[in-house]
């Protein structure tokens, strides 16, 4: 066993200095556990080394990174070839600790072994090691074994190194009271920047679970809403990936990092994050007249009150003495009339693209109808808040519903800027919360311009519009086509509502068409002649 002079030290502290700044730099776990293990195998002169990771339920150590210099051997980490090891139990069959082997007694005690010659020891079994001498034609002799601890005293994992070698003659000798101290030091060092990496990597998980969870409410409240929050990230990315990829035009500066990807993702799963607090009767209103009911079927009754009264009229009218012929034409031509009332009230309620004046009109008429309610009082045949339902000219949302829809946005940026966002996130909210904005500042609800806006928002704006018009599960409208859909959006490219230059890059690098074919029924994607899109030149 030998013992360091003080420029041996030396150098083996700069070599721990040297590795703590790259493990408080680096953010891959399996580069710095590769680095860890060759960092010690070096500072020790070891021939060989292994380190260990605890699997996930806690029961074995699973070999991770094998290396060995006299062998020619590297296996696992980032570039070795896969283990092909059956890993080494920490427990027995009863349940107890298990004491042979060298690597579990290091991890469960959370102790250091150091062993001068294995083939002399008496207390671990090394049958292993010894069929592995025998297989490959080489002496395994001195072994250091460094369990690697968290702050909490969980274990990360087992470094093993092998045969320490004199630099000079080669000899293999044990490994000195300083090596394991200083391998001890370079573990726990090791153990914090993989915890750390550890700790990050399930906050993000975290993270991005509360917002599965946020989506699960909404779709619990609304499958149709829910559908729209999966589906508007992913054709986010991809549009910000073909934006990315573009090296011409007034977007060829554009690039994402990982960060920023990611950044995107989580504001495109949170973009209708606010719509958990918008009523569902209101978010999936189906018909002008639905509540919490479609009260299209009160109507119906009312018409079924009007016929009866006119059936009783016309027969009191015989009774009277009038003519029953008469009375038969005159009665058919009312129902007629109520009949064709009823079917246009229906259809009215239904909504669309569009409602004529004329249509609107007819509302008013049929609502001037007089009939007797339940408690026997005359009143008109429709209320003034069914007038205004009925009479809605585009859709089924009246002015005050679309401004509960609308307001989804506001509380969605409310509860986006209320969270503490690290650094790497901190755009999430803007980004989320300016997909209803528009490139001419009509859009809400700050009625940002397009100079005021990132490209990543902008993105989002033109993913939200496409989705909404390619949905087939919305209550209130069908899907439509892909050409329907393309000249409503070429359109709106033209007339300030999205970004033209983000349109043409949609379009040029058929975005549209990779979402289409992955998340659109096939009978919805028509031909396309991309010539006639509105607002783009091919």
């Amino acid at each position: 066993m030998q013992e360091l002079n003080p420029t041996q030290i030396a150098q083996r502290l700069d070599q721990l200095t040297e590795l703590s700044v790259e493990l408080g730099s680096s953010h891959d776990v399996a580069s710095l556990l590769e680095r860890i293990l060759l960092v010690a195998k070096n500072m020790t002169g070891a021939d060989g080394g292994t380190l260990y990771r605890p699997s996930a339920d806690g029961r074995e150590l699973r070999f991770h990174i094998s290396v060995n210099d006299s062998l020619g051997l590297r296996q696992g980490g980032a570039s070795g070839a896969a283990i092909d090891i059956p890993g080494v139990p920490l427990f027995d069959a009863q349940g107890e600790r298990n004491l042979a082997s060298v690597a579990a007694y290091a991890a469960n005690f959370r102790q250091s072994v150091n062993i001068e010659d294995v083939y002399q020891a008496d207390v671990f079994n090394f049958s292993g090691m010894r069929s592995f001498d025998q297989h490959y034609g080489y002496h395994s002799q001195s072994f250091l074994t460094v369990p690697m601890n968290d702050h909490e005293g969980e274990l990360v994992g087992v470094l093993q190194l092998i045969n320490a070698k004199d630099p000079e003659s080669g000899a293999i000798h044990a490994f000195s009271t300083t090596d394991q101290r200083f391998i001890e030091a370079l573990a726990a060092q090791g153990a914090v920047a993989i915890t750390n990496q550890r700790l990050i990597l399930q906050l993000e998980e975290l993270l991005e679970s509360l917002v599965n969870l946020i989506n699960i409410g909404i779709d619990e409240k609304s499958p149709y809403t829910g559908r729209h929050c999966q589906f508007v990230p992913e054709l986010t990315m991809l549009l910000a990936e073909a934006v990315h990829n573009t090296d011409s035009g007034p977007l060829a500066e554009f690039r994402m990092s990982e960060a920023d990807r990611k950044e995107l993702w989580l504001a495109g799963l949170l973009h209708d994050c606010g719509k958990i607090t918008t009523p569902v009767h209101v978010v999936d209103k189906a018909t002008k007249l639905e509540t919490i009911f479609d009260r299209i079927g009160m109507i119906d009754t009312r018409f079924e009150v009007l016929r009866r009264d006119a059936e009783l009229a016309a027969l009191r009218a015989q009774c009277g003495g009038a003519d029953a012929a008469a009375c038969a034409a005159e009665l058919a031509q009312r129902l007629a009339q109520l009949d064709r009332d009823r079917d246009f009230l229906r259809q009215a309620n239904i909504g669309g693209e569009g409602m004529a004046a004329a249509d609107q009109q007819r509302v008013r008429e049929i609502a001037a109808y007089r009939w007797r309610g339940p408690d026997g009082s005359e009143q008109d045949f429709l209320s003034p808040e069914e007038v205004g339902n009925l009479t809605i000219r585009f859709g089924t949302l009246t002015e005050e519903e679309r401004k509960v829809i609308n307001n989804h946005i506001v509380v969605t940026i409310r509860m986006l800027e209320a969270l503490p966002w690290p650094k790497h996130l901190q755009h999430v909210a803007e980004y989320a919360g300016g997909h209803h904005e528009r490139m001419d500042g009509k859009g809400y609800p700050r009625g940002l311009s397009k100079a005021q806006m990132s490209v990543q928002a902008r993105v989002m704006a033109i993913a939200d519009i496409f989705e909404a018009l390619t949905a087939r599960d919305r209550p209130y409208k069908k899907g439509k086509t892909l050409s329907e859909s393309l000249r409503i959006l070429g359109n709106f490219s033209l007339n300030g509502h999205i970004d033209p230059d983000l349109f043409d890059i949609f379009i040029r690098r058929r975005v549209y068409l990779e979402f289409a074919n992955k998340n659109m029924d096939p009978r919805q994607i028509d031909a396309i002649d991309e010539a006639l899109i509105p607002g783009y030149r091919p």
